[in-house]
């Protein structure tokens, strides 16, 4: 009996050591032990912030320095304008802008109360609030300072303006990334499940011989899903509009042309899966190895200008992370085509290198 036993534990080693799947069982414990351990960081720093400075005197370039000393800020450029300000913010080059009035100085040498408006992209509310928050202890620290600690002379007040979002509602930042996250999953998934399954059922080979070329195999594969994807689109935007409450301020067709281009690589990271998995289990591993990736780098959940560089490099690598901007920049910042395109641009580099490279490996593994 004890031989049995040890002829099946050995039988069971060697199974699994030939098994290419089970390198995914040690491949996604470390890819999450990393993701978790340096990328999650919810201390917020360096919030891409704009200056309109109409005061241009060394009071009010003092005051921008406080904002930059307290790390939460970096000042990434000056305008000439509120209007300015919020085109950056629309735009998404932005999250915060810094209003010195052209009376600053005055007020403040004088001995009255001056004020100094930040406005915050609502949008991200973990970003929006930390930036509310630091912005009116700059406030409250140069009042201390300039008042001689005396807290009955406020000398600078700080107005805070949260724009899209004034009450930091989590579910404006949250619902229009789960859309691109359930895009994703569903469509990668479903492609991927759906070429293994026709491959372990042998009928994949019956669709080779057929008198088709091997990019009207690959598209013909990619639209019935393409559809499923739009369809799963539009569900849940009108769940997100009637069941949260949350409007989309940007152009709707603009919103479902961008939807469409990022199937494209969507669907074709589900073909490339398919022509590595040799069954649905392995494909599903794949599948987990992209997703969480996914979902922690994109900026769906966790801001990304809280990772280490490495890891913020990597998400550039991501095509969700394009679309999760897109998505809240349309529904939430109401931004157009000229805003975003250079996400737009991303996904359809994306689009084009990944349908080739499915289409090339799915000839080369079927053949």
């Amino acid at each position: 009996m004890f031989r049995g036993l040890l002829a099946i534990i050995y039988k069971e080693i060697l199974q699994v050591r030939r098994d290419p799947s089970t390198r995914f069982v040690f491949i996604i414990p470390v890819i999450q032990t990393i993701i978790f351990g340096f990328a999650i960081d919810m201390d917020i720093q360096h919030i891409p912030t704009i200056v309109c400075d109409y005061d241009q005197s060394r009071e009010s370039r003092r005051m921008i320095e406080k904002f930059h000393n307290t790390t939460s800020f970096d000042i990434v450029g000056q305008v000439g304008s509120e209007a300015d300000i919020r085109r950056e913010i629309v735009a998404g080059h932005a999250k915060v802008g810094i209003i010195i009035p052209s009376d600053y100085s005055s007020h403040l040498l004088s001995g009255d109360g001056a004020t100094v408006q930040v406005l915050v992209d609502g949008s991200d509310s973990t970003v929006a609030s930390n930036a509310v928050q630091t912005s009116r202890g700059v406030g409250q620290i140069e009042s201390m300072v300039r008042a001689g600690l005396d807290l009955g002379r406020p000398r600078v007040d700080v107005r805070p303006r949260v724009l899209f979002n004034p009450d930091l509602d989590s579910s404006h930042f949250y619902v229009p990334g789960v859309i691109g996250i359930i895009l994703q999953v569903v469509t990668v998934l479903l492609t991927a499940f759906s070429i293994v399954r026709e491959r372990e059922r042998g009928t994949l080979e019956q669709l080779v011989v057929t008198p088709v070329s091997k990019w009207a195999l690959v598209i013909g594969k990619l639209i019935p899903y393409a559809i499923i994807g739009m369809l799963q689109t539009v569900f849940v935007l009108f769940l997100m509009r009637f069941l949260f409450g949350v409007p989309v301020e940007g152009d709707r067709f603009l919103l479902l042309a961008l939807s469409a281009l990022f199937l494209l690589p969507a669907l074709s990271m589900g073909i490339l899966i398919s022509t590595v998995a040799v069954n649905q289990a392995q494909a599903m591993q794949m599948g987990m190895l992209i997703m969480l990736p996914s979902v922690l780098l994109s900026g769906f959940a966790f801001p990304r200008e809280t990772m280490p560089f490495p890891i913020y490099v990597l998400s550039f690598g991501i095509p969700v992370t394009y679309y999760v901007q897109i998505l809240r920049g349309i529904i939430l910042r109401g931004a157009g085509f000229w805003a975003l395109w250079p996400q737009t641009l991303a996904l359809a580099g994306f689009a084009l290198v990944l349908v080739v490279a499915s289409s090339l490996r799915f000839q080369k593994r079927i053949s």
